[in-house]
């Protein structure tokens, strides 16, 4: 084969890390249950405290798999790139994706808003992950800064998380507003920095995008493929999730909506 002949083959594009995603659908069916449970709460089925300290570390597990393997994500991403390169691609990329899950993050505070009132998500984990992924773009290509990123933004969120002010405007950063209370809250500070620890692990254990690690291939196990897929769709699932709960559980009778 001539060089010529090399430089003109379309670019094979390397299979997805079925580990990653598999992951990633784990954290999904663990979100599910949580929002089944917090449904069921609120309509009163299940008489448990959703703000016990068991449950709330439980969310919080769930969100910082979802925060860490989007870290991870990004640097196979960005390492698919480069070995066409093409890695100059990458800022519009992360511009176009951060901007689009930001913008479902504001529609999500939209309809809190008339679901809570007052405690409507104002700075989710969805307008986390699309922030995250456009502040991430200087870093992404550095193992070691991604590293000292992620432990600074995590050590000043502890910090920060600490203070409260009567005005809201910091919010997104992780400083409190006095009487605020919201159903969901990732301010970037510290959480961005479970993103940035994933941009470290990335490099470390896929360099070049390939698994440092001889995993055993489970990739076509029946539970893994589902977990897989979930995973390779978790923004759909995420969106659509709460709704069809609901639903369920309004037409089955087991939770009733009042107006």
């Amino acid at each position: 084969m001539t060089l010529t002949e090399q430089r003109t083959m379309p670019y094979a594009r390397p299979p997805r890390l079925w580990i990653v995603d598999a992951i990633r659908g784990l954290a999904i069916v663990a979100m599910v249950f949580f929002h089944l449970m917090w449904d069921l709460n609120f309509f009163g089925v299940y008489g448990g405290n959703m703000m016990a300290p068991a449950w709330q570390i439980f969310a919080r597990s769930i969100a910082s798999t979802f925060i860490f393997t989007m870290g991870i994500s990004l640097t196979l991403s960005y390492n698919r790139l480069k070995a066409r390169k093409a890695a100059g691609a990458l800022w519009p990329k992360y511009i176009l994706r951060g901007a689009k899950i930001f913008g479902w993050g504001l529609l999500i505070s939209g309809a809190t808003y008339f679901a809570f009132g007052d405690g409507f998500v104002v700075f989710g984990i969805l307008h986390l992950l699309g922030l995250t992924i456009i502040v991430a773009y200087p870093f992404v290509r550095f193992r070691w800064a991604g590293l000292l990123t992620g432990l600074l933004f995590i050590g000043l969120g502890f910090c920060l998380n600490r203070l409260v002010v009567p005005w809201p405007w910091l919010l997104w950063l992780g400083v409190n507003q006095a009487g605020r209370y919201m159903v969901d809250y990732y301010p970037m500070l510290p959480w961005a920095g479970m993103a940035f620890l994933g941009i470290f692990v990335g490099h470390t254990l896929f360099p070049g995008g390939q698994s440092r690690i001889q995993w055993p291939d489970w990739s076509q196990v029946a539970v893994v493929r589902g977990l897989t897929y979930m995973g390779r769709q978790s923004l759909l699932i995420y969106l659509v999730h709460q709704p069809i709960l609901i639903a369920l559980l309004v037409l089955t009778g087991i939770g009733h909506l009042s107006f």
